[in-house]
């Protein structure tokens, strides 16, 4: 039997790795047969890329540059067999080396990831990304549209990441939102020996960060690299960067923005993927870069405080308009 201990195993819906959006209106609209008879008489043409092919294109040439599997990824899609003879198909159009597929015929995907021994998966399912994240089985992203010109011009993989909420807990996020900027700092300025809680995307940065070692290149120049984008500021970087070096993970590349937009530098950087907890970052980002939003736990403190401030700004709003 073989054992993917050791790989990074990505689980990637197929509309997330395919752009599926009006194959989904003419199912969502029509129902069923009309969905499948549509797939039927399309079957031959190969689906439009998505926001997350390129990421998965360029985690599998990992492999080659290793000699090794090192990279495994698993298209998990609701259709049926039938169905999903499309998609299957343009997986060989493409010629991406994908091996292991799930197809659920309606089923939620969310209950067979640990069967796939997934270490992240990316849907455009809120549901099944919410129940993930509860779960705690694996990371989980809800997946933007794809940018409109997305074409990574570099061979290297890129994937950057929010700090607070994504990689780190979001103790210190709640504690901004409930006390505000000045309490923020004082805390991780007395506190920046203490190293930072690990959030839901933790143990994915460690396994990057362990492929990265393991490639025959030095670190400095791997084909697989990192990065940390964050509204922090100096002289909050000091608990990250202790943070990272208490875990054993390198970092390529860290900015701390202080409140400065991210979308231009997401764009210089050229992620192939970049993951943050807040719609305000990710609306504007996703417009460069294939982003994915990475949601809160259901019973977590930050996210009753997100909730109700949204409420509260809605009810600003009526009152306003009224």
């Amino acid at each position: 039997m073989e054992n993917l201990d050791g790989r990074l195993v990505i689980g990637v819906s197929s509309r997330a790795l395919f752009d599926l959006e009006a194959e989904n209106e003419i199912f969502e609209k029509y129902g069923v047969a009309k969905y499948r008879k549509y797939q039927e008489e399309h079957e031959d043409e190969p689906l439009e890329k998505g926001t997350a092919f390129y990421l998965v294109k360029s985690l599998l040439e990992l492999n080659k540059q290793a000699n090794r599997p090192i990279v495994e990824v698993v298209v998990m899609s609701r259709n049926s067999p039938e169905t999903g003879m499309r998609m299957l198909k343009s997986l060989d159009m493409y010629g991406l080396d994908i091996t292991r597929v799930a197809l659920s015929g309606g089923e939620s995907l969310s209950k067979y990831l640990k069967a796939f021994s997934i270490d992240l998966f990316l849907s455009k399912d809120e549901g099944d990304v919410q129940r993930v994240m509860d779960s705690g089985i694996c990371a989980s992203a809800l997946i933007y549209a794809p940018p409109t010109d997305f074409n990574p011009e570099d061979s290297r993989v890129k994937i950057a990441f929010d700090a607070d909420a994504v990689i780190f807990s979001d103790e210190s996020e709640c504690r901004f939102k409930k006390e505000g900027i000045d309490a923020f700092y004082k805390y991780e300025k007395e506190n920046a020996d203490i190293p930072l809680k690990e959030g839901p995307f933790a143990n994915l940065l460690k396994k990057l960060s362990s492929i990265q070692e393991s490639l025959p290149t030095s670190i400095e120049l791997s084909p697989l690299r990192l990065a940390i984008v964050t509204s922090r500021s100096l002289p909050s970087h000091f608990r990250v960067i202790k943070t990272l070096r208490k875990w054993g993970v390198y970092v390529d590349e860290a900015y701390f923005l202080g409140g400065l937009r991210k979308d231009e530098l997401l764009k210089a950087f050229g992620a192939h993927i970049f993951f943050d907890d807040q719609d305000t970052h990710l609306s504007s980002s996703s417009k460069y870069v294939p982003a994915g939003k990475v949601p809160y736990y259901s019973g977590s403190e930050i996210n009753s405080v997100v909730k109700e401030r949204e409420a509260a700004k809605r009810e600003q709003d009526e009152n306003i308009q009224a």
